[in-house]
């Protein structure tokens, strides 16, 4: 009795490992899914099949999803993480290194360099880490076995077989996060398509390898999404206590600078009829009271969190060497 039960345990072990080894190509969803690529993009059957005959389920990507810094840290924590002084040093030394396409990419896109160097900063350590995971396996992974989001990521599969195919790619090579963000800046696959640029002119957009295409597609992204010339980000503020029930999580901004000045919230703007976000953050001191304009706005639309909107405007701040600021 006891050898037979070994043995049935044994075999559901063996069972949970063969479905996990098995390659996507055998599963009915992912046959559905290469049918729709077929008839909707042109796809060969036979080579999509190929494809996920080499794409692997990989355990540590659903794992990874499921805890992102962004839910599970407070802001007094999460600024430990990307406002070391190694950032801070590295990201001067990038600013000095890729001078002359930041400033282009300023001169284009209107976005300050130490903006778009604190994005590629903190998505990568300026390129430093762009991802081990093969991004075909990383999407197979979340668009077939990740329910809470599998609409989303079978979307962004989709444009990764797209972009591969226009850009002369195999799908099996590129690296990227366990989430298939790639590059220098972390352009998950439908943003690459809409946002990437070749602004070294040389007919190829590479953002994997190529600093500067990095540099211009992350100033266009920003562009792209509202950022405005010379405008703000964001400022602290010392509400009264009464007025500290108006500061919350929201990030678009919906609430008029005249309302929070007339709750006694003190502003040196000189545009009252502004629309901010005032934002709570928990931080090493405490509570901290901030009001975030457009341009905070803007860089929550790279990444949805307030936490990582924070983290990029005070790296960019920290960025402001005054050797690199008078090359300006």
């Amino acid at each position: 009795m006891k050898l037979c039960f070994l043995t049935l345990a044994l075999a559901s072990v063996l069972a949970v490992g063969t479905a996990y080894a098995n390659t996507y190509d055998v599963r009915p969803e992912v046959r559905t899914f290469i049918d729709e690529m077929v008839a909707e993009e042109g796809f060969s059957k036979d080579q999509l099949a190929n494809i996920f005959s080499e794409a692997r389920y990989k355990q540590s990507i659903i794992d990874a999803i499921s805890r992102p810094a962004e839910r599970v840290l407070t802001w007094k924590e999460y600024q430990d993480i990307f406002l070391t002084e190694k950032r801070v040093r590295d990201g001067r030394q990038f600013l000095l290194d890729n001078h002359r396409a930041l400033i282009a990419a300023r001169e284009t896109y209107g976005v300050p360099p130490v903006v778009v160097a604190a994005i590629i900063g903190v998505e990568t350590m300026y390129g430093q880490n762009r991802g081990n995971y093969r991004v075909i396996d990383a999407l197979s992974t979340l668009a077939f076995d990740y329910p809470p989001r599998s609409k989303f990521f079978r979307g962004e599969l989709k444009h990764f077989l797209m972009l591969t195919r226009e850009e002369g790619q195999s799908p099996l090579s590129p690296l990227g996060s366990y989430a298939g963000a790639m590059g220098y800046g972390q352009f998950i696959p439908s943003s690459y398509r809409h946002y990437a640029i070749d602004f070294d002119g040389d007919g190829r957009r590479d953002i994997w390898e190529n600093r500067t295409d990095a540099i211009g597609s992350v100033a266009n992204y920003l562009a792209e999404h509202g950022w405005q010339l010379d405008g703000p980000v964001a400022v602290e503020v010392s509400p009264s206590v009464a007025a500290q029930s108006l500061f919350g999580n929201t990030l678009k901004p919906e609430v008029s600078l005249s309302e929070l000045v007339q709750h006694g919230v003190a502003s040196d703007s000189s545009d009252e009829n502004a629309l901010v976000s005032p934002l709570r953050f928990e931080g090493k001191r405490g509570s901290e009271f901030w009001i975030g304009f457009q341009n905070f706005y803007v860089i929550t639309r790279y990444n949805h969190s307030k936490l990582y909107a924070m983290a990029v405007f005070q790296l960019s701040q920290r960025l402001q060497d005054p050797e690199y600021a008078t090359r300006r």
